[in-house]
This record gives structure tokens, C-alpha cells and sequence, in this order.
């Protein structure tokens, strides 16, 4: 079956099953390997793509159900501005340890801030939940969070 959908500002036309995981139409079939494997039970968030703006696991995601849709990856995000200033403030506070989780962190994070410039406490760990590091950057997530939305000087 074919599939078509952007990726990245790009049109993209898959033929394949439709219900392989979009994780591996990324990784496998467009060569995108930035969105990472985790736990392939939509868990860790670690597979974390945008579709039409929305936060998604990738891994829990059929090919068949992103037929017309707007997919954005790790590679991607920062055409957007949220994307741009999250990825600074990452940067900024040294937030990854080991580095794995962090393109599903990074992606809920610009979802989070595309809908809620100046989100609470309550709403970053609302929109972080599930999204697993095993480094336990957590503190330093919140305050690149913060950092990029500017509600406070963030101390990491």
C-alpha cells in the first residue's frame, strides 16, 4: 500500500505494510535515525515524532494512519521556533548525560511550548510525563523547558 506524507517540510511516498510502526518507516526506509528505539511499547518516549503538531510515539504509530499528515523528527524541529529555542536551551544547560532519550525529550518538550508558551510546572511535567531518561536529567529538563519559554533565569 502506498503511503504519502511530509516529513520535515519534504513529500514522502511509502510503499509498504500499513501497519509497520512509523519508528521504522523513519529509521529503515527514509534513513531518519535520529528518532530512537526504546522500548517499542509507546512507554520511554524515546521515539517521539510530531504529527500535525501532536506529540506521538512512533513506535505505536501504524504507517497506515500517517496517510496525508505532517511528520516532524528530531531532524526537523528546529524549523519551528519553539524548536529552535528548545534546542538552544539543551544546549545552553548541558541537559544530556548519555543522550539517548533525549530527541523524544526535546520533541515533547517543542510540542509542549508550540501549545503553551509559558507552561506551569504542573503542565511540563504533564507533557513530559512518559518520556523516560535513565540518566535522570529531569531538574535539568525542566529548566531548558523553562529557559526556552523565558519564564525564569533556569539554573541547572
Amino acid at each position: 500500500m502506498a503511503v504519502s506524507f511530509t516529513v520535515n517540510g519534504e513529500k514522502r511516498q511509502v510503499d509498504g505494510d500499513p501497519a509497520k510502526p512509523l519508528l521504522w518507516v523513519l529509521r529503515e526506509d527514509l534513513d531518519m535515525v535520529g528518532t530512537k528505539f526504546g522500548c517499542g511499547a509507546g512507554l520511554c518516549g524515546a521515539c517521539t515524532v510530531h504529527l500535525d503538531g501532536d506529540a506521538v510515539r512512533s513506535c505505536q504509530t501504524p504507517l497506515g494512519d500517517v496517510n496525508g499528515m505532517a511528520i516532524t523528527t528530531i531532524e526537523g524541529v528546529q524549523k519551528s521556533d519553539p524548536g529552535k529555542r528548545i534546542t538552544a536551551a539543551w544546549i545552553k544547560l548541558d541537559v544530556p548525560q548519555c543522550g539517548y532519550c533525549q530527541a523524544g525529550q526535546i520533541m515533547s518538550a517543542t510540542a509542549l511550548l508550540a501549545t503553551t508558551p509559558k507552561p506551569s510546572d504542573e503542565e511540563i511535567d504533564a507533557a513530559m510525563m512518559g518520556n523516560l531518561c535513565r540518566c535522570s536529567t529531569y531538574v535539568r529538563i525542566r529548566a531548558a523547558i523553562k529557559d526556552a519559554a523565558g519564564i525564569m533565569e533556569a539554573k541547572a
